[in-house]
């Protein structure tokens, strides 16, 4: 199989991320390297995609200041949601094939979360249009929501580990007032740190997108060191 180069990458604020992203983007265009796949945790950020609306950040600019959040419009799928300290990112920069079908390739990455959930004895489920991401019951333990641009996936997926899940009552979050967010954490009744889900997530996705997984020093990959600067709405 050909190769994930699997990036751990510990706390990144968001926007460098976001920036390390597009240059990974760029080179996975021209082939300079394999599929890729960042993984990750934020410092306290709520991103608005490009469905969403500036009505759904519920918390004034004080409250966000205080609680050392910022709100960052983000050029993924999808409408406001949450990052986080305790919650497992994964930013999959993926080349697609020639007639590329985003939503086959959502479905491996949602399947693949699904599989971590029953790694840890939950039984979730993946979920379609408004309700695109991964539920377990009632509640939505993984957000997805991605971009792809020359044919390259970015973006991508948030499963809420020891997440603070009251973090999420300052926005209506993918635009669902009545839906509520879990954690494995919340689910479980005993703290699941992301360090305990990552290789679970790491190994299943690389599973799901018919990869081998090739651990990567982030430090090798020469990348960005200044962050990526789109509308911030509040700092």
């Amino acid at each position: 199989m050909d190769e994930l180069w699997v990036v751990r990458a510990g706390t990144v604020p968001y926007r460098r991320a976001w920036a390390w992203q597009r240059a990974l983007v760029e080179r996975r265009a021209a082939d300079a390297i394999p599929d890729t796949v960042l993984l990750l945790e934020h410092p306290h950020v709520y991103t608005i995609g490009k469905r969403g609306s500036d009505a759904d950040v519920l918390a004034d600019p004080a409250w966000l200041t205080a609680n050392g959040a910022e709100v960052v419009r983000s050029d993924r799928g999808g409408q406001v949601t949450y990052h986080g300290p305790g919650q497992l990112v994964g930013y999959p920069i993926t080349r697609l094939d020639p007639s590329p079908d985003i939503w086959r390739f959502v479905g491996r990455v949602e399947q693949a979360l699904v599989e971590v959930a029953a790694a840890f004895g939950l039984e979730a489920r993946g979920e379609r249009g408004d309700l695109t991401g991964v539920w377990v019951g009632e509640a939505k333990l993984g957000a997805i929501g991605m971009r792809v641009s020359r044919g390259v996936t970015s973006h991508g997926f948030a499963l809420n580990c020891a997440t603070d899940l009251a973090y999420f009552n300052a926005i209506v979050p993918c635009g669902m007032p009545d839906k509520a967010a879990c954690s494995l954490s919340s689910l479980l009744g005993r703290q699941v740190p992301v360090a305990e889900a990552l290789p679970v997530a790491e190994r299943r996705l690389a599973e799901r997108l018919e990869r081998t997984p090739i651990p990567v020093d982030p430090a090798t990959l020469d990348l960005p060191a200044e962050d990526y600067d789109p509308e911030t709405v509040h700092a």
